[in-house]
């Protein structure tokens, strides 16, 4: 059996949120392994003095672009 999450999300989020996209990007905002992986990403990049294309990270994400 999977490991189901709670999210808890305010009040005011779900009252603010104009559309399911907001929500969404709420939610991304405030997942800790999402967060953690854009930093990796970022930083080792920054370091490396290049782009990354984050085409790849969307395919792990359930992003949309």
């Amino acid at each position: 059996m999977s490991e189901q999450h709670i999210v808890e999300i305010p009040q005011s989020v779900l009252l603010s949120a104009q559309s399911l996209d907001d929500l969404e990007d709420w939610l991304a905002a405030h997942d800790p392994e999402f967060l953690e992986e854009i930093r990796r990403i970022r930083n080792d990049e920054d370091l490396a003095d290049r782009d990354k294309d984050f085409g790849e990270i969307l395919k792990r994400w359930p992003i949309e672009s």
